[in-house]
């Protein structure tokens, strides 16, 4: 079993740490600021015995070199010459293995939103650290990639097991549902979703982990191929598309701009 700890950071980043239950040796994902992940690990009687990294950008990178101060332990991340912290470069379908087996994670590449960008995913805990390829009811801005790119990563994680947890980088979700809501007026899915995050959020609660099998039904950028967003982006763009790429494209141009 994988414990999740889930690390507020500025104003709306998840930072996370992991570990298998019965040990107090745990991994960082994605520590874009140290000090919550010490007092995390404070709290938690934790010894931090890695780092997870998915991309390059600062608020996920941020805390790497303070973190390793007085410590000798890997990080692990893409191939990458913008993280130069990392010490074990991953490849795509590579397998991570943690803890002499006790935990493991499928590398996933997931270009878009960077070049460099990469999912984990375990099968046996069906747990997915998406960084910021994939958000509860959205997908991330697509400062490197192409439309083409993007929707194929988010394609290759909507196959995934539909329990499949999805720990996310941002608390996102209410905004992300607002534009979705744009997109699938009629989808009484997200129109329930919608009410419940609300209430989630009125009560300070996070909205995340989601799940692949909730995104199936309420995220637009997991649904360019459904009929209801088609029609969508052909009013919004005044073109119809003929491919899930252009349909993402046009839907991800249209939340650009939302």
């Amino acid at each position: 079993m994988i414990n999740v700890i889930r690390v507020p950071a500025f104003s709306d980043n998840y930072l996370w740490l992991f570990h298998h239950s019965g040990s107090n040796r745990a991994y960082a994902v994605d520590p874009g600021d140290a000090q919550p992940i010490e007092k995390a690990l404070q709290e938690h009687g934790l010894t931090l015995a890695g780092i997870l990294v998915t991309h390059h950008h600062w608020d996920h990178t941020g805390g790497v070199d303070d973190l390793l101060k007085n410590r000798n332990i890997p990080v692990y991340g893409p191939h990458s010459n913008n993280i130069a912290q990392i010490t074990h470069p991953l490849k795509d379908n590579e397998y991570l293995d943690l803890e002499d087996g006790a935990m493991g994670f499928k590398v996933l590449e997931v270009p878009g939103h960077t070049l460099d960008h990469i999912a984990y995913f375990s099968d046996e805990a069906r747990i997915l650290f998406s960084g910021d390829t994939l958000f509860a009811g959205g997908c991330g801005r697509m400062f490197e990639g192409q439309p083409a790119q993007m929707q194929g990563s988010l394609a290759r994680l909507a196959v995934l097991p539909e329990e499949t947890a999805v720990y996310c980088a941002h608390e996102y979700t209410e905004s992300n549902l607002a534009f979705a809501l744009a997109v699938e007026p009629e989808n009484k899915d997200l129109v329930a979703r919608v009410e419940s995050v609300k209430q989630q959020r009125a009560r300070g609660e996070a909205t995340v982990p989601s799940s692949i099998g909730v995104e199936l039904k309420t995220n637009p950028f997991l649904r360019v191929a459904e009929s209801s967003v088609i029609a969508a982006a052909e009013h919004h763009t005044g073109t119809r598309p003929s491919n899930n790429a252009e349909s993402f494209a046009a839907v991800r141009g249209w939340k650009d701009n939302f």
